[in-house]
């Protein structure tokens, strides 16, 4: 129900946060690596994540059951119980929020802050034609706070905003793209999303040019972070991938939505984060 390979999308991006803010950050010592933050980071990234897709399971249950694409959903078929989901979700903020705490005093006053707009998300579609900026935000919390829990400080964390403002645009981009499936079931069920209201034509061309800017974005976090030749490599691969995505799929022909889905952006995430990565340790 959790669908957990799904964090191939924004937990690479958590740890490119971490591992840059700590390679911009050494300790007193000179050393840079720290296992325990990092450890404290993945804790959190799956509380969050487990939380944020269990309560999107919950009150969308109702949608889910009327959609035919997704009423074979768990909580749709019985396959997990509602209290089941209901204590999944409070296990899972008990876990974000006492890892914040672990991390620093700042993470643990935030944590309210992030995750009011996991939940907020699944509401959105009820009263905004735009819920996709509502999961772009809910996204650009992950990279923002994982800088902050090795700074425990917002002075020098631009990088981090910037990089957090990239992420939240690419994953708000490509939801845009995984709506256009529902588009008549949503205009016909009174679900509101930006294809349903504007044309699924209207909302690619949208996430063709937040992916552009995503992308400007990524070149302006690299330079401020003063990375190397391996991210500048890393990104024009990132390019191709983007570009590749937005040509699978057409206002006209939507059978390759969930590759460009999946497949693209799983492998933006992993690429980028792996390149930057070895230009961290190599640098």
């Amino acid at each position: 129900m959790v669908a957990i390979e799904h964090s191939v999308f924004a937990l690479p991006f958590a740890y490119l946060a971490t591992l840059t803010a700590m390679r911009l950050h050494p300790a007193a010592d000179g050393s840079w690596m720290r296992w325990d933050v990092l450890v404290l980071v993945t804790v959190a990234m799956v509380a969050g994540r487990t939380l944020a897709m269990a309560a999107n399971r919950i009150i969308d249950r109702h949608i889910d059951a009327r959609n035919p694409r997704t009423a074979q959903r768990e909580l749709v078929t019985g396959a997990v119980s509602l209290p089941t989901a209901y204590v999944g979700c409070a296990v899972s903020l008990v876990f974000f929020v006492g890892s914040a705490a672990l991390l620093n005093p700042l993470c643990l006053v935030l944590s309210p802050l992030a995750v009011a707009p996991l939940i907020v998300y699944p509401y959105a579609k009820r009263f905004t034609d735009f819920p996709h900026a509502v999961l772009g935000l809910a996204q650009m919390v992950a990279p923002v706070g994982a800088w902050l829990a090795v700074t425990g400080t917002f002075a020098g964390s631009g990088p981090a905003i910037v990089l957090g403002l990239a992420v939240g645009l690419w994953i708000g981009a490509f939801d845009l793209i995984y709506a256009c499936q529902d588009v008549e079931f949503d205009r016909s069920s009174g679900v509101r999303s930006t294809p349903a209201r504007f044309g699924v034509a209207t909302a690619l061309r949208a996430s063709s040019a937040s992916h552009a800017l995503t992308w400007a974005l990524l070149v302006w976090f690299g330079l401020w972070a003063s990375f190397g030749a391996l991210w500048w490599i890393g990104l024009a691969i990132v390019a191709v991938a983007l570009i590749w995505e937005h040509r699978l799929v057409k206002p006209h022909d939507l059978s390759k939505v969930n590759r460009a889905f999946f497949t693209a952006n799983g492998f933006v995430a992993m690429a980028l984060f792996a390149f930057a990565a070895l230009d961290l340790l190599f640098r």
